[in-house]
């Protein structure tokens, strides 16, 4: 038989054979025990019995008128003679027997004491000088019968007793291993990116190092990624300010410059400039996503937040090619309004930039917090969609994009318990991309 894999069903499994063995093994010594008392009881009963009939044996044989006669005791009552006797001369005459006894069970007169036959344990023994002698016997069906029921009484508990000591077993083990569960179920409602310390204060001794050990670990890979959102987030701000200036000096050359190949070169130096500083804002934007705070102890409604977001983006990229869509309510959510900010611009940039040429993008909040980004490009295979939330990934190699928008997107999403979902075609569309986020919503809070 396999060993369960589980460590308590693997206690309760050796818990429970282990009873077992030494239950029966107790029960069966004890019954050894138990039928070597009962033939030491048996033989003094036996003894006993032959001690006390003989003198009233030989009270009856010595004042009887006719010396030599045999005479069988009558029975009171029908019962059962589970002791039988015989008394005989020392010619092996039967001068007196009880009510039941079958001489051809007795053997001759071998002496006084004990001896065995393959159906009775017989006792002997004499008095006036060895002329007047008698045998009692047992049969030892009978001692076999109350061995059986001894050990029938031994057992039977065993049915009951058994079962119920391996359920309290089981319950026992499981309630051991309660925090052990906890902790697992602790550890498994984490989401990905958390990595504070598990509490394990509750563990039993002998697991409590390994939860250590683990934390541990958590410990350095949090300090790990925390150097490396650090590394990225100081290297960003420290590229804005060379950045901008290489910006203003490829921006004065093209000013300046009469030479229209070297106007064409500092303007794709400008663009390349340009390039290189929304890069390092989404390196900005994702250590903030991967590592600030996200959610306010405050909910605030997000509609104004998302005209303002919306206003801004519509005077950078053209009138009219962003349409938002709001509910009539307020939108109530802790989500920090930078964060939304972050979430808002990097769709609807996503969303303008792989659209079709000139299209509109749809920008849609809903009473539940479902936020919704849509434009009218083309179908986007299911193998593309599922890898676009991966770091510098784009749809294609032409795009001009970071490859970062989405990734900071579903960073956001993960860490506010949501999650990004991408669809292409969009829904009710033959092509199109649409992708959904559903922020936290609160209800207002009231005076």
């Amino acid at each position: 038989m396999r060993a369960p894999r589980s460590l308590q069903g693997r206690l309760g499994l050796w818990l429970g054979a282990a009873l077992t063995v030494v239950w029966v093994a107790a029960a069966s010594v004890t019954a050894l025990i138990a039928r070597g008392e009962i033939e030491e009881v048996f033989d003094a009963a036996l003894q006993e019995t032959a001690q006390r009939i003989l003198p009233l044996a030989v009270v009856d044989i010595l004042n009887r008128e006719e010396a030599g006669i045999s005479q069988r005791l009558a029975a009171i009552r029908v019962h059962d003679e589970f002791f039988t006797y015989i008394v005989r001369d020392d010619q092996g005459r039967i001068l007196l027997q009880s009510h039941a006894a079958d001489p051809r069970v007795f053997p001759a007169w071998d002496g006084i004491g004990f001896r065995q036959t393959a159906t009775h344990r017989l006792y002997s023994d004499e008095a006036v000088q060895g002329s007047i002698r008698i045998t009692v016997a047992e049969p030892l069906d009978h001692r076999a019968s109350v061995a059986r029921e001894l050990q029938i009484g031994l057992g039977l508990p065993l049915l009951v007793v058994l079962p119920v000591a391996l359920l309290a077993i089981v319950l026992a083990v499981r309630a051991s291993l309660a925090p052990l569960r906890q902790f697992r179920d602790r550890l498994s409602a984490r989401s990905a990116r958390d990595l504070s310390p598990v509490a394990s204060a509750d563990l039993p001794t002998e697991i409590a190092p390994l939860a250590d050990t683990m934390n541990g670990l958590l410990g350095r890979l949090e300090a790990a990624f925390e150097a490396e959102r650090s590394f990225a987030a100081n290297a960003a701000h420290e590229l804005r300010t060379p950045l901008a200036g290489a910006i203003a000096q490829a921006q004065r050359l093209q000013a300046e410059t009469r030479d229209a190949d070297a106007k064409a070169r500092a303007a794709e130096i400008e663009a390349t400039l340009k390039r290189l500083t929304r890069l390092s804002e989404r390196l900005l934007q994702l250590a903030r996503a991967e590592g600030g705070r996200l959610r306010r102890d405050e909910a605030a409604d997000l509609c104004p937040l998302a005209r303002l977001l919306s206003d801004e983006m519509a005077r950078a990229e053209g009138h009219g090619r962003v349409r938002l869509l709001l509910p009539e309510t307020p939108v109530m959510s802790d989500l920090d309004p930078d964060a939304f900010a972050i979430l808002f611009r990097n769709l609807v940039e996503n969303a303008l930039r792989h659209g079709a040429e000139g299209g509109s993008v749809e920008a849609r909040l809903g009473p539940d917090g479902a936020f919704a980004v849509a434009n009218d490009g083309p179908a986007l295979s299911p193998a593309v969609l599922e890898r676009l939330t991966n770091r510098f990934e784009r749809a294609s190699e032409r795009s001009d994009g970071s490859g970062l928008g989405l990734a900071i997107v579903a960073a956001i999403a993960e860490r506010i318990g949501s999650s990004l979902v991408l669809k292409s075609p969009r829904p009710g569309h033959a092509a199109g991309f649409e992708a959904t986020i559903r922020l936290p919503i609160r209800a207002p809070s009231r005076a």
